[in-house]
């Protein structure tokens, strides 16, 4: 995977395959302590302590459709190859996090890629699941919660072009912002 983006959409297409009405996708970029911390949770069935022991194999999947699962253990050599790590706190029938925490100017750190489009390709095609997207740049923060715009709505698709389009102008407007506040 090219960038940090793709490995976001893989583990949320993973919460969404294990049932989750609620996945929250946290992007924490902390100068101070050069640090960046992806982090997703889901409200899904979780995972008992065997399956936890091998998803960080890249040749054990709970897929039928294939016998590798490439997807945690790439993020998880991503993360190690800067400084970083993995964690994954699961408990069965109560969901899932995964976080993976990066030196945030090493070198080999692959860029967060096109966030904006990401979280588009969710909530588009998933829009009855609650996502709430939070990116914390420092002391600026931005959230986006799935669940409020869909009362708003009021009857209103979500998935709807010109919802998605607000939406996607939103989180655009925001990392606009985020991406100007170290220059």
């Amino acid at each position: 995977m090219q960038d940090l983006s793709l490995h976001i959409l893989d583990i949320a297409e993973n919460s969404i395959a294990a049932g989750a009405t609620e996945i929250r996708i946290k992007i924490v970029e902390d100068t101070g302590k050069n640090l960046l911390l992806l982090e997703i949770s889901d409200n899904g069935k979780g995972m008992d302590s065997k399956t936890v022991q091998q998803i960080t194999d890249p040749f054990f999947t709970t897929k039928t459709v294939r016998k590798v699962g490439l997807g945690i253990p790439l993020l998880a050599q991503a993360a190690r190859e800067c400084c970083g790590d993995l964690t994954i706190k699961t408990e069965k029938g109560k969901g899932t996090t995964i976080s993976a925490c990066f030196q945030c100017d090493h070198v080999d750190r692959k860029p967060l890629g096109d966030i904006c489009n990401t979280l588009i390709v969710l909530i588009a095609s998933n829009p009855e699941i609650d996502f709430i997207f939070e990116h914390r740049k420092d002391d600026d923060v931005y959230t986006l919660n799935i669940a409020d715009i869909r009362k708003e709505l009021d009857g209103v698709p979500l998935n709807t072009p010109e919802v998605i389009k607000i939406i996607k102008d939103d989180i655009s407007a925001w990392l606009i912002i985020a991406n100007n506040m170290l220059q």
